[in-house]
């Protein structure tokens, strides 16, 4: 049954990245041309007024500067970052850099969280930077330095946002759609005066953008971080990071189907190597470890531990 579940739960967190594989199909197709900071912006803001609505719940004591940390490490600055590098870097280049997520997350994992890293572990990292590099790489590929840079503070910013996420938890009443609003509602609000300084807003925006803002903010933002942050939960970060190699796979799967873009054998490699690590990612439930039984040979469930998450206080 563990077994299971551990399946059910990457099978469902592994949705989060692949509609994040769709955001570039989406933006060149759909949205206005060189507004990246709007896209991120849009992405994330509305969306998480939308869940502060529903939940009409807001953080109270220590909940707020964690929020605001977790808003900014996984939204914010992250989406900034990703921009700033897709912007001075060639795609592929870009990815690369940014697959070294994982890694990161292994070694902040064992530092934080005491997380044994494991050999298979280790061997996920290195075959899913490989594999992202076999993907995505093209011949002509150049190196920018803060293209570089970016890449691998946006890196650093994401898989310290998940260790984080893993740590703390969300405060007890607070639901996972309501936790989801406070991260997306502060790293929007980071956002939405550098969008302003650096972009300033679209002279006009006809039906297509409408739809393109509204599938990112809805699905790639709303649905999709809800998908993730609850896989944070439930799974080792480690795997939760290395899931994420599924959004270029899904860049690359939509790009074939929708923009007529061609495959070449190293790309099937790349593809082949990176779901590989994905499965050597992935937590394996433990034989003979079940809960320890009574005399009676009844299991033997103890209570749990008072909770020690801040409170929370409803929105009026």
């Amino acid at each position: 049954m563990k077994g299971n579940r551990i399946a059910a739960d990457s099978a469902l967190t592994v949705l989060a990245p692949l509609v994040w594989g769709s955001t570039y199909l989406v933006t060149t197709e759909l949205l206005p041309p060189d507004r990246p900071l709007l896209a991120a912006t849009l992405r994330a803001l509305p969306a998480g007024l939308i869940l502060l609505a529903i939940g009409r719940t807001l953080p109270r004591g220590g909940w707020w500067w964690r929020a605001a940390v977790l808003g900014t490490l996984n939204i914010g600055a992250f989406l900034y970052l990703l921009f700033v590098a897709a912007y001075h870097l060639p795609g592929g280049v870009a990815a690369l850099v940014m697959a070294v997520q994982p890694t990161i997350v292994l070694v902040l994992s064992a530092l934080l969280l005491k997380e044994r890293i494991a050999r298979s572990h280790a061997a996920a990292c290195a075959l899913g930077i490989v594999g992202v590099g076999l993907l995505a790489l093209t011949p002509g590929a150049g190196l920018d330095a803060v293209g570089v840079g970016a890449g691998l503070l946006g890196a650093v910013s994401m898989a310290t946002g998940v260790v984080l996420t893993k740590r703390w938890g969300r405060p007890s009443g607070a639901g996972l759609l309501t936790f989801t609003g406070w991260q997306l509602t502060a790293g929007g609000l980071l956002l939405l005066p550098v969008t302003l300084l650096g972009e300033g807003l679209p002279g006009s925006v006809d039906g297509r953008n409408v739809a393109g803002f509204a599938y990112l903010g809805l699905v790639g933002a709303l649905l999709a971080y809800a998908v993730w942050f609850r896989g944070v939960e439930r799974l080792p970060a480690l795997t939760v990071s290395v899931l994420g190699f599924a959004s270029p796979l899904a860049a690359m799967a939509l790009g074939y189907v929708f923009l007529g873009e061609t495959l070449s054998p190293v790309q099937l490699t790349g593809a082949l190597t990176v779901v590989v690590a994905v499965a050597l990612a992935l937590p394996r439930a433990r034989k003979g470890r079940g809960l320890p039984r009574t005399r009676k040979g009844r299991e033997r469930v103890s209570p749990p531990p008072p909770s020690r998450r801040e409170p929370f206080s409803r929105a009026s």
